[in-house]
């Protein structure tokens, strides 16, 4: 299970992103971008997440995420669309040459501190 992974390095990177001064911050939210296309699970990441927060300076917090659709570019007709079928041909002409505009996202969009 690589959310695991996933989880624990999210866990670090909002740490290290709490200010030095503010060494009594609590961290209320992590909202993080999954693309579609990433191989993760969301429901996992957040039992990953959940487990892995206790005892750090994010216990408690939420795990937000915003799941981001595949979307295509055909290079023949132009035409732009969001792929929800393991088919990827141009939904306009049929054709094969394509450019994945998102869906491969997996990043931290931000993460919310309380007053």
């Amino acid at each position: 299970m690589h959310e695991m992974g996933i989880a624990t390095e999210v866990i670090e990177i909002a740490e290290a992103s709490i200010p030095e001064e503010m060494h009594d911050a609590k961290v209320e939210c992590v909202n993080i971008n999954i693309g579609r296309l990433a191989a993760v699970v969301p429901e996992s990441l957040r039992f990953c997440f959940n487990i892995l927060i206790e005892n750090t300076r994010l216990a408690g917090a939420k795990l937000h995420i915003r799941e981001i659709p595949v979307k295509a570019y055909c290079k023949d007709c132009k035409h732009e669309w969001i792929i929800d079928a393991p088919v990827f041909t141009c939904t306009q002409c049929d054709s094969g040459a394509l450019d994945i505009l998102s869906g491969r996202e997996l990043d931290i969009s931000s993460i919310e501190i309380a007053d």
